[in-house]
């Protein structure tokens, strides 16, 4: 399953919560590897991002030939810095960002693996 499919899930409320987010965070993201351990975090309208990709060719079109890492929607929300979000699929007409755990509300209702449309987006 593509992780744009998990989030509309998510938002359909379709299967149950617990089932979503596992699914969620076990989702593979494809990132640029910058030369020393971390990320490319780009500074944005929005804030600190860093942009990810549900697939090898989507980071292709993007950065083109280059070095690259790829981890888990779970541990990518935990190992980014405080205040960065992922960009996923930033190319993609239905882009959308990604909250570190970190930087989360602590509340039930909101988990790492929450969508957010980058601004201007809407559905």
């Amino acid at each position: 399953m593509r992780l744009r499919d998990l989030v509309r899930t998510e938002a359909a409320a379709e299967t149950p919560h617990a089932e979503r987010l596992a699914a969620a965070q076990a989702v593979r993201v494809y990132f640029q590897r910058p030369e020393r351990p971390g990320f490319l975090v780009s500074e944005t309208e929005d804030g600190p991002v860093v942009p990810v990709f549900s697939s090898l060719e989507g980071l292709a079109r993007f950065a083109g030939a280059c070095a690259w890492a790829s981890t888990t929607v779970g541990d990518l929300t935990q190992l980014l810095p405080l205040g960065v979000r992922a960009l996923v699929d930033p190319l993609e007409p239905h882009a959308f960002l990604l909250g570190n755990a970190a930087a989360r509300d602590t509340t039930e209702d909101r988990t790492p693996t929450e969508a957010t449309p980058p601004r201007g987006e809407t559905e």
